[in-house]
């Protein structure tokens, strides 16, 4: 057997991970009135995760992880309890879900959408993994997502921040606790318009996926409607690592801002090969440059170094937030792991958590009850402040932070200050929005 035929896959539990073995094909349960996938019947209750662990995203996609660990350890009764103790429902105690312990089954994407939904089947099927959590990219989660509603399975996306996880493509089985791209234009747009005026000329380099498309579209929309002029929209790559050829046509284009609908390694090394073009000393149509990056977050903004100086964007949360949700959730995580958590392990932390309640407010792991529970189901208590999750397409609302890079950073994960916290109902929208019409949810599907 080659190599390339392996698919490699690692369990947890107490924090001991070890390999379990080759992907297998997809096995559902036999029909029954009360059957659905994976019910587990011993002590253990198997949850999966997979996101990109390597790779532009790799960063995002640990960190994300690490919140996964910790959520599990929580469940399970270790640490300090964390968000258990902050969290609006009273359902989880620590005993596990269900009184039953959870494992943990990891997979790397490679923020590959095919690699994704692979490792998803595997831990399906072989793993007996009740629910997935992740996703780094929102290619990957919307293949994901779309595995889960046929195979019977929940599937909470993870950083997938595309219009269409839960526009077109939104399924019953799918639930995204994340913000999207939409959200992000809404937040910007106020702070766009007092920052740097009504009169601009922006130039966009976007990722060429999914994400990237959605990520543009939204703040186009959301410029425009200021009175700004797009010059140009250019689409690069994911696997870029060079933007030179990229930045160098912008400098006559007649654009004054640029605006980098990159993430993770991306935005690295666009936002470098900017700034080495010196693109914010330059005054163009009378004004001083500028770049906006819509989607930014403390790891980005911890490699990027001095080069986030003034730049602005968007956040879901921040660890520098003074709730007692956040306050529990950075302390739990720093004294784990010795540094402050991202917006990537938050998402993962609170997503477990929010399926883990649901169950236990449901009363079954039957994915049916658990649709029922979090559909519409207003909380508070996990850091983002009251949160909603609509349980017509399965979006969670909740307000949105626009961050801007300090200037004197006290240290590599201080480089991001809170300027604006946009109400949750500024964000809010129909379900049939144009960037979000044409799909429909369907019904939960259990497996059976």
């Amino acid at each position: 057997m080659s190599n390339k035929s392996v698919t490699r896959r690692y369990t947890l539990t107490g924090g001991v991970v070890a390999s379990t073995g080759l992907a297998l094909p997809m096995i559902f349960p036999a029909s029954s009135s009360d059957a659905f996938t994976n019910a587990p019947n011993g002590s253990t209750v198997t949850f999966g995760f997979n996101a990109t662990l390597s790779g532009p995203y790799a960063e995002e996609g640990n960190d994300q992880l690490r919140g996964q660990k910790l959520a599990v350890e929580h469940l399970n009764g270790q640490g300090d309890g964390g968000c258990l103790n902050t969290f609006s429902s009273r359902a989880l105690s620590g005993n596990g879900v269900l009184g039953k312990k959870v494992t943990l089954v990891v997979a790397d994407s490679e923020g590959k959408a095919s690699k994704a939904h692979s490792s998803a089947k595997a831990m399906i099927n072989s793993d007996g993994a009740v629910m997935l959590n992740g996703g780094s990219t929102s290619g990957e989660a919307i293949a994901v997502q779309n595995l889960c509603q046929d195979a019977g399975v929940i599937f909470m996306a993870g950083l997938a921040h595309a219009n269409d996880l839960t526009g077109k493509e939104k399924k019953a089985n799918g639930f995204r606790n994340y913000f999207n791209a939409y959200m992000t234009g809404a937040a910007l747009a106020p702070v766009l318009r007092a920052e740097l005026g009504t009169d601009r000329r922006a130039y966009h380099l976007s990722a060429d996926y999914n994400w990237g498309w959605s990520q543009e579209e939204a703040i186009v929309a959301s410029t425009e409607a200021l009175g700004w002029q797009t010059i140009n929209r250019v689409k690069t790559p994911l696997t870029s690592t060079e933007f030179t050829t990229y930045i160098a046509p912008i400098l006559n284009s007649g654009a004054d801002v640029l605006i980098l609908n990159h993430y993770g390694a991306n935005l690295e090394d666009s936002l470098a090969s900017a700034l080495q073009f010196g693109l914010l000393d330059k005054v163009v149509n009378g004004k001083d440059f500028k770049i906006v990056v819509p989607v930014l977050s403390d790891l980005m903004a911890a490699k990027a170094g001095v080069t986030i100086e003034g730049v602005l964007g968007s956040v879901n949360w921040s660890w520098q937030l003074q709730d007692k949700g956040t306050k529990a959730f950075v302390s739990s995580f720093q004294e784990a792991y010795g540094f402050p958590p991202s917006i990537a392990a938050q998402t993962g932390y609170s997503q477990v958590l929010l399926y883990a309640d649901a169950v236990e407010r449901a009363g079954t792991f039957n994915p049916c009850g658990v649709v029922e529970a979090l559909e519409d189901f207003e909380f508070d208590g996990l850091g983002n402040g009251p949160s909603w999750y609509r349980g017509a397409d399965h979006q969670c609302f909740k307000d949105v932070l626009v961050v801007q890079g300090r200037d004197s950073p006290t240290d590599p994960y201080d480089r991001l200050e809170v300027v604006d916290v946009t109400p949750r109902a500024q964000v809010e929208y129909d379900p049939q929005h144009p960037m979000f019409s044409g799909g429909q949810l369907g019904k939960c599907n259990p497996g059976a």
